[in-house]
């Protein structure tokens, strides 16, 4: 139904305010979403954030506008992406929030014939409560089935559509003779725009512990490059420092002469002497005992004339 004069003008209005005033964008696809799940997503998300929907020639064309009052403006990179069934989500809040509350209200919904398939379907084993006369109809989708207990029972699981085919008169027959609900209808999340910056919805999927084995790795590449050219940084220093002391250490316990603090718990461990004590022990071995015993000897016996005393000529 084309619209009134006055609804393009108020349109045309409310799309630029909003581009004026939100700094972050969440292009959605709207494919097989309902009006009851639109108007419970908009209601989850008063107060955070704005969807708006509208004729993608109206949305490029105002967007369009919006350019060229602002020269330069990363909103230009958006205009290519207006195509297909797409709406805007404006947030100033956080994203990954206004995702949980669009993904929240995700619906299941059975296989409709001519359908692409979002995702791989099976068929799981077990008993089907059709009469053993529906057999055909079982072979004709090649699913191996048994009589148990007078009703089909499928035997083995059955990968019945790939993900990307298009769903077929017997597989929606069978899958809602089965009460099978395979996929699951929702905005999509497309593409985000946060302040200038333009990425996909999988970004959204990387958590704390993600950014931080990243910024970790980085800075772990970036000490490894520094040492190889022996240029220092703030990364490299803390293991210069580690390698200079490991070099102190080394010299400590291969030299018997030298040590220092920091290095006697390693000489400990290794069962070395203390620093000075060598010397010492090879002096002992060679005979300094008994060196030590000698010198006192050889004191008395050059002290021994000094004792006699002179008899005077009368």
């Amino acid at each position: 139904m084309p619209l009134s004069a006055e609804r393009k003008t108020w349109y045309f209005g409310r799309l630029q305010e909003l581009l004026g005033t939100y700094t972050k964008i969440m292009v959605v696809q709207c494919d097989n979403v309902g009006s009851k799940q639109m108007a419970d997503i908009r209601m989850a998300l008063r107060g955070d954030a704005v969807v708006l929907l509208g004729k993608n020639t109206m949305i490029r064309k105002i967007m369009s506008n919006y350019v060229r009052e602002h020269p330069g403006h990363p909103y230009e990179a958006l205009i290519p992406r207006v195509r297909g069934n797409v709406g805007f989500i404006f947030t100033n809040g956080d994203l990954g929030l206004v995702r949980e509350v669009v993904e929240k209200y995700r619906v299941p919904a059975p296989a409709r014939v001519g359908a692409v398939a979002p995702t791989d379907v099976f068929v799981p084993p077990g008993p089907t409560g059709a009469d053993p006369g529906q057999t055909s109809f079982f072979q004709v989708l090649q699913i191996p089935t048994k009589i148990a207990k007078g009703q089909i029972e499928i035997t083995n699981e059955v990968h019945l559509i790939k993900k990307g085919d298009k769903v077929g008169n017997s597989e929606a027959a069978l899958l809602t003779k089965l009460n099978i609900r395979p996929f699951t209808y929702g905005l999509k999340i497309d593409l985000i725009y946060d302040n200038g910056s333009i990425f996909e919805a999988a970004v959204l999927d990387l958590t704390d512990a993600d950014l931080r084995a990243r910024f970790i790795g980085a800075v772990r590449n970036l000490a490894a490059a520094s040492l190889a050219l022996g240029y220092p940084t703030l990364a490299s220093l803390p293991h210069s420092i580690a390698n200079a002391f490991k070099a102190l250490v080394a010299v400590a316990v291969e030299c018997n002469a030298y040590s220092f603090e920091k290095a006697l718990p390693f000489r400990k461990a290794l069962g070395l002497p203390e620093v000075g004590a060598a010397p010492k022990a090879a002096a002992k071995a060679e005979g300094g005992d008994d060196a030590a015993e000698d010198a006192p000897k050889e004191e008395k016996k050059e002290a021994a004339p000094a004792k006699k005393e002179k008899t005077a000529d009368y």
